[in-house]
């Protein structure tokens, strides 16, 4: 199935094109997904109950599987090693939920593209000039491991309240940890950069608040211990969304009256989940609670005021909603990081005002 980087005939000499290897449980859903991508890359596309002839290192793999069905993971996980090579490993998933999108990022994706599949989303991704067609086996993949960590991290924290069971909180602070230090080494504006062109919705809205609240921390030079506080804040601080529909969180457009009141049910959620937990400290339970509410009392669950307010929840505010506005959604422009900073700046009297001005480096300039 494999097509030729140059129609025949043609003596023109053409640059070669990237190859793409796809993978699916049908014949009909491998034709679909190689005729979207067959214009602009090599491609090459077997079934998953075929035995794997991948004969060449692809630069990434596409796979459209319903991760319900046992067969087809254990089909993949069969293609541990192929998958490993390519630097884009990204998941088509008609049917999303929480549960599905966390064991694609346990199977290995770097991406993972829900709900009914969109040519031109498919073909960004596999496209994005930042992440470069000549991908090697030591490349793309080792230098995104702290955000396919921390993916993986998420999904897999959301796919714990979903079904019940236990959270690993060491794990999650230990990924925490390791995006404070890729932070510390390249800086936030690669993070947001790299977080956007990989991931989509909830996922994505909580990497990029973790990399904001440490590059906030850092820039306000808080101690180890505290960083640490912020960045495990920033990292369970949505969990309680895991009770809620995808097709709610990603929604385009405006939620209606009971739409978003099941949205500010999360915070609440979020807290009674982790409060069994060991090692979560109260600062953190407090943030994870608290991180919609306001200084001017106008904020939920609690409709607390300022003096009831902590730092760590004053900071992680800040960056909760910098990162919001500045997320990438496929059916929305990405709202640039000034105008997002002066949204901040408009927000009298909700906001800590000094910590919005301590802001203003982190949002324009870091």
């Amino acid at each position: 199935m494999l097509r030729p980087a140059n129609p025949a005939g043609n003596s023109e000499k053409q640059p070669a094109r990237s190859f793409v290897h796809v993978l699916a449980e049908t014949s009909d859903k491998l034709a679909g997904v190689c005729s979207m991508l067959e214009e602009r890359f090599a491609v090459a596309g077997e079934r998953l109950d075929a035995e794997a002839k991948l004969s060449r290192v692809p630069s990434a793999i596409v796979i459209r599987a319903d991760l319900r069905d046992i067969d087809n993971i254990a089909a993949i996980k069969k293609r541990a090693g192929h998958l490993a090579k390519a630097g884009k490993r990204i998941f088509l998933l008609e049917h999303s939920s929480h549960v599905s999108i966390s064991q694609a990022y346990a199977l290995g994706a770097t991406l993972v593209l829900p709900g009914t599949i969109d040519r031109s989303r498919l073909l960004a991704a596999l496209s994005d000039p930042a992440d470069p067609s000549s991908v090697s086996s030591s490349g793309p993949a080792r230098s995104d491991n702290a955000v396919e960590a921390a993916a993986t991290a998420i999904a897999s924290m959301f796919t714990a309240v979903t079904l019940g069971q236990p959270l690993d909180v060491d794990g999650t602070k230990a990924v925490g940890r390791q995006i404070a230090d890729r932070i510390t080494e390249r800086g936030l504006s690669e993070w947001l950069t790299t977080v956007r062109r990989h991931h989509e919705g909830t996922y994505q809205h909580c990497l990029l608040v973790t990399g904001v609240v440490i590059d906030f921390g850092l820039s306000l030079g808080v101690g180890s211990t505290d960083l640490e506080r912020l960045y495990s804040a920033a990292m369970f601080h949505d969990v309680g969304k895991a009770r809620i529909p995808l097709a709610i969180l990603d929604k385009p457009g405006r939620l209606d009256a009971e739409e978003r009141a099941l949205i500010e049910t999360h915070p609440a959620a979020g807290y009674e989940f982790l409060k069994g937990h060991d090692h979560i400290s109260p600062e953190i339970l407090d943030a994870v609670r608290h991180h919609h509410e306001y200084l001017d009392g106008s904020g939920y669950p609690d409709a607390l005021c300022a003096e009831s307010i902590g730092d760590i929840v004053r900071i992680l505010t800040i960056s909760d909603i910098f990162a919001a506005l500045i997320e990438h959604r496929h059916y929305k422009p990405t709202m640039p990081r000034a105008e997002a900073y002066d949204v901040l700046c408009g927000m009298n009297g909700k906001l800590e005002k000094a910590l919005v001005h301590s802001f203003k480096q982190v949002a324009l300039t870091r």
